[in-house]
């Protein structure tokens, strides 16, 4: 009896060891493969892209200025139009930019459409890859669904980079977004002269860790245009110049990018959208799942989902963020809107 309950110690034991070094040995494959791939570069590189609306067609359109060729595929193809014009080729599904591709980035909506555009067996990115081709996936999304993107794309001896930005539209426009990637960090640094042409690159960690440091930011985002808005509404009711408090307050500890960039539209009753409103109660809510998951309270935060969600309620989810003033608005029976005459 002890002689048999050594053996199957033994055995196990073995059968540990052999599993380790399999592990072990995948890691250093995939690390090996990483860094002997060819240089990122406009002369050796094909792009692919999918997803040209409000932030998309802008990044694109910098790939296409920095000399690198690129296909693109967008549901309304109407919406490339302008990255054709420009020189982009337009394909008819994501597995098509796939075969023509060596590094295919995404913006797409929300965490179903990822897995649609990246996991169809029929369509999507995956099925098309070429062995070392790597998958950028800038939409803000699940961080499980990119571990899954992860494990899908080593089957293939490709990679995938979770890479979601912030920064808005004039951020998309100007070049000048802050990018959160997440995966393997050798790889990040290989596609980084891509990643120069939209912004300054982050590296945060394993797959995933890209989703949670976008998470953690438009959580910070949603908070701090909750209490823009609370201090502009405070400051029209007690009678002040609400533009001049704005420029005074922007000089000491409570300015910030919120103030800078929307609070002489929110003044001028400009809503227009940099980033719309239903999709930012998207990343609120995955915001939420996340906190669940881990048995965290943040009050904050679903305070101010509730407030983005009455403005999906009222039909004004085609706004900008902006327009959580309206909630307030309403809420308070005023309007600290500049008249037009």
């Amino acid at each position: 009896m002890y002689v048999h309950q050594q053996m199957l110690l033994s055995r196990r034991s073995s059968l540990l060891i052999r599993r380790t070094f399999f592990r072990l040995f995948l890691h250093r494959s995939a690390v090996t493969m990483s860094t002997s791939l060819p240089v990122v570069s406009p002369s050796q590189t094909r792009v692919g892209w999918i997803g040209t609306g409000v932030m998309g067609k802008s990044m694109a359109a910098h790939i296409l200025s920095a000399g690198y060729s690129l296909t693109v595929f967008n549901r309304t193809a109407s919406k490339a139009q302008h990255l054709i014009s420009l020189g982009a080729k337009l394909a008819d599904s994501p597995i098509s930019v796939a075969r023509c591709s060596d590094v295919v980035f995404l913006i797409v909506g929300y965490p179903s459409d990822v897995r649609q555009v990246v996991l169809d067996p029929v369509t999507g990115v995956v099925p098309g890859l070429f062995p070392g081709s790597v998958i950028v996936d800038m939409t803000t999304s699940d961080p499980r669904l990119s571990q899954e993107i992860d494990e899908a794309t080593k089957s293939v001896d490709c990679f995938s980079v979770d890479a979601p930005v912030s920064g808005g539209d004039r951020g998309a426009k100007e070049g000048i977004l802050s990018i959160f990637a997440g995966g393997d960090e050798s790889v990040v640094r290989r596609i980084s002269p891509l990643f120069d042409c939209l912004g300054k690159v982050n590296y945060m960690g394993q797959s995933g860790a890209g989703q949670h440091a976008k998470l953690g930011n438009q959580i910070a985002i949603a908070t701090t245009m909750l209490g823009l808005v609370e201090g502009m509404l405070y400051a029209h009711k007690t009678g002040l110049d609400v533009s001049l408090w704005m420029d005074a307050i922007s000089k000491g500890a409570a300015g910030s990018k919120s103030l800078e960039l929307y609070g002489k539209r929110i003044l001028e009753g400009d809503m227009a959208a940099g980033f719309f409103i239903h999709h930012f109660v998207k990343d609120l809510g995955i915001c939420l799942k996340e906190c669940k998951a881990m048995g965290l309270k943040l009050p904050g935060l679903a305070l101010t989902q509730e407030f983005y969600t009455t403005l999906v309620a009222t039909g004004d989810d085609d706004l900008g963020t902006q327009a959580i003033i309206l909630a307030l608005e309403r809420l308070n029976n005023t309007s600290i809107r500049r008249k037009t005459t």
